[in-house]
């Protein structure tokens, strides 16, 4: 089952980098949606694979899982907007930038996964660390609400600036140029823009997994549906992106709905051992998780619905 799951996924990128995309170019929304529909079909698709290998409780976790990380996915979306536009790349180019920070990604869920499946494994009160870790973080993200942040304020932006040459014109596709040396004239490597948003993009998805991993861990402890159902989720964020982007302004409450799903991801362990019950029901969370994301997308739409043109200033 490993071995079918990583051949998926290799199969996807090699499609999507060597047939795809083979060059830049403006991904536009009919495409991203497109893509976003194959790659959703694809995540919900193997759940029905692992219901009939594994059983009917792990193929529900898994959705659930799926559904919990691709929520949480649209919260990095936000953040890659961020990004983009700090350095001011073009649409041609932030295909190429998501691609190598989705294979970044792969790599490191696979470590961060493997580590806390082996502290579960080992330490099975670990769990109920993640499950008030998840608590605290929706009741942070409730208190912090929509609070911008400054990426030229960031300490890694500010150090790899200080310490390393970086240019501030984008180059094309590159992320490392030879440019003269100012003092020596001597050709050197310098750092593009776009190399600075792949850092960055990856140093946001660390964070991000701080919270998503422990999130599914709750739901599941079977490492093989923790990877799967994230690494399904992350394949699919670049069309997402260029689908969502324009219309982020629509998701205005989704963080709100994001955060009270942590809380009850994490809450739901401390709930199974008063209830005495050994686990939460699968089926309920897999319910309840559709309620709350539904109610926060549902909610969103409607508060922002004066912000769609109107039929009039659209002719």
């Amino acid at each position: 089952m490993w071995l079918g799951f990583l051949s998926i996924v290799g199969v996807l990128l090699a499609l999507d980098l060597g047939v795809l995309h083979r060059k830049q170019k403006e991904i536009g929304v009919g495409e991203s949606l497109a893509l976003s529909a194959g790659y959703l079909a694809l995540g919900v698709g193997f759940a029905g694979l692992v219901w009939w290998q594994l059983g009917e409780t792990a193929g529900i976790q898994y959705l659930t899982g799926f559904v919990v990380e691709k929520s949480l996915a649209l919260d990095n979306v936000f953040v890659i907007a961020l990004i983009f536009g700090f350095f001011a790349v073009p649409r041609q180019y932030q295909h190429r930038v998501l691609f190598w920070g989705i294979l970044g990604v792969i790599v490191l869920r696979a470590i961060m996964i493997g580590i806390g499946a082996t502290l579960v494994a080992e330490f099975a009160w670990v769990l109920y660390v993640f499950a008030a870790f998840l608590i605290l973080t929706g009741i942070k993200m409730l208190a912090l609400g929509d609070k911008e942040t400054d990426l030229s304020k960031n300490p890694v932006l500010k150090l790899i600036r200080r310490r390393l040459r970086v240019t501030d014109d984008l180059h094309g596709e590159r992320f490392v140029v030879k440019l003269p040396d100012p003092k020596t004239g001597r050709l050197v490597r310098y750092m593009t823009p776009l190399f600075l948003a792949l850092i960055l993009i990856e140093i946001a998805d660390v964070i991000f997994a701080v919270d998503s991993v422990p999130a599914i861990f709750a739901i599941t402890t079977d490492p093989y549906i923790v990877y799967t159902s994230n690494i399904f989720a992350i394949l699919g964020l670049r069309a997402l992106y260029f689908a969502l982007a324009a219309v982020l302004h629509r998701f205005a409450y989704l963080k709100q709905a994001l955060a009270v799903l942590l809380i009850f991801i994490g809450s739901k362990i401390f709930v199974a051992d008063l209830l005495g019950l050994e686990k939460f029901p699968a089926v309920w969370s897999l319910g309840a998780t559709f309620a709350i994301l539904a109610s926060g997308i549902a909610y969103s739409l409607w508060r922002t619905r004066d912000a769609l043109p109107s039929v009039k200033e659209e002719s």
